[in-house]
């Protein structure tokens, strides 16, 4: 969870943000639209008189997070009742939700195909004393343009299209987020150049499934053609983007990556399960004979790429020789990292409702096996580095050690060391000293 806050007149507004980097920028924009309302953000939920959550309905584990989180909210309106509890984002668009939400006392419920209605909905809210549902069943149009108080700091992130046409067997995003729509490439461009201007210089393109960008606009244009215009915005110093479905990455967009400078040598790339049978289930659209051809293909033109997965165990049905199979494509195409999850049957989805539902213990087991070979690799890797220099972008203080600062490498590896903090926020090479699974530590080379 992140929260926007930082602010000290009256008329605040707190944001609860859950789940992905697409509900972090939805944020931004929720942010701008109230801050265009007069309102400035709070340090606490306890001095906001607006407290917005903005959900993820991925697993229901998180959604389980944020029914704690809203009954500590409900009971902090009950001491202060003019505080406003505005409810958005993913779970917004599920009825079952919504159905739960009238029984709270929650004041705004609003969806992913609103969000621009916000104002509306709280000056209605506020003016007639009741609660005010308004979801939109199925997508609009994308509105242009909104406004936006973003993160600070050196990236930003930029929305290049919404929703999912891919149907995953698994995944509810197509019914939170709806069908595939694309921005325009001049709204896109002009937003770019407006983040340069404020200081930001690395941005990442967000999409489902970037790939499919372009499809349905007039305009004939595909997401190189995207990466190309993006890479002419003066004061942008690298470009990241994310996700690529393995299904249809295509040559051209690998020779973007390969010839702009600016785009950074990272890809994104989900295999999820290692076993075609699994695959087929899981409705993907591809086979690991594709996958491995594929990302045999973007190490060759691409030197020095790094390629980073999803990986899902314990789907419905995934006998331990389909298990062994994800292992063995691990092991064969050799992550940098990867986001590991055991299967959770989230409500509204075709593999919910299949019985071949593995035990709760199994999917442990098999996660903690993944795991292990999966940092062993990413360990192996991360040594390789040691004595290299690399570019590192400098981002702040580190986390774990303010006396230290952070940075990141082009492949997104992490990389800690020693400098002076007029350092953020320049490009500078370090030289790798140290290893370890999950960071770097390094020196300034002069």
């Amino acid at each position: 969870m992140q929260t926007i806050r930082d602010g000290d007149d009256s008329n605040k507004y707190h944001i609860l943000t859950y789940g992905c980097q697409m509900n972090v920028r939805d944020s931004e924009i929720m942010a701008g639209l109230l801050e265009a309302m007069g309102y400035t953000a709070a340090d606490t939920v306890e001095d906001a008189d607006i407290i917005l959550f903005n959900t993820c309905s991925v697993r229901h584990s998180a959604e389980n997070k944020v029914y704690g989180k809203l009954g500590k909210m409900m009971a902090l309106k009950r001491k202060k009742p003019d505080t406003l509890i505005a409810f958005g984002g993913c779970m917004a668009q599920l009825p079952e939700v919504r159905q739960k939400l009238k029984k709270s006392g929650v004041d705004v419920v609003f969806g992913t195909h609103n969000i621009h209605e916000l104002p509306h909905l709280i000056e209605e809210a506020k003016s007639k004393k009741q609660a005010v549902y308004r979801v939109w069943e199925q997508e609009g149009m994308v509105v242009e343009p909104v406004p936006s108080q973003r993160r600070p700091g050196l990236s930003a992130y930029v929305n290049i299209m919404y929703g999912c046409n891919n149907f995953c067997s698994y995944c509810i995003v197509p019914y939170t987020r709806g069908r595939e729509r694309s921005r325009q490439p001049e709204a896109i461009i002009k937003e770019l150049e407006e983040i340069a201007a404020l200081g930001y210089r690395e941005v990442t393109l967000l999409g489902q499934n970037v790939n499919s960008y372009g499809h349905g606009l007039e305009k004939e244009i595909d997401f190189a053609d995207l990466l190309e215009m993006a890479s002419a915005v003066e004061g942008i110093n690298r470009i990241r983007f994310t996700t690529s479905h393995p299904k249809d990455m295509s040559d051209k967009l690998i020779g973007a990556v390969a010839i702009l400078p600016k785009v950074c040598e990272h890809i994104h790339v989900p295999l999820q399960a290692g076993s075609n049978e699994v695959l087929r289930r899981m409705n993907r659209h591809y086979t690991r004979e594709h996958y491995l051809e594929l990302t045999h293909k973007i190490r060759q033109r691409i030197p020095g790429v790094a390629i980073t997965s999803d990986l899902i165990v314990g789907f419905p049905g995934e006998s331990e020789e389909d298990f062994l199979d994800t292992l063995d494509m691990v092991k064969k195409v050799r992550f940098e990292a990867a986001f590991t999850f055991m299967y959770s049957p989230r409500s509204g989805t075709r593999a919910a409702s299949w019985e071949e539902q593995l035990d709760l213990e199994e999917k442990k087991e098999r996660l903690q096996r993944l795991n292990q070979v999966q940092y062993q690799i990413a360990t192996e890797i991360n040594q390789s580095m040691q004595g290299s220099i690399k570019e590192v972008m400098v981002e702040g203080p580190s986390k774990t050690n303010p006396e230290k600062l952070t940075s990141r490498t082009r492949t997104n590896h992490i990389v800690i060391f020693s400098g002076p903090k007029d350092l953020i926020g320049q490009l500078i090479n370090v030289r790798i000293i140290e290893a370890r699974t999950f960071s770097l530590f390094g020196e300034v080379v002069n």
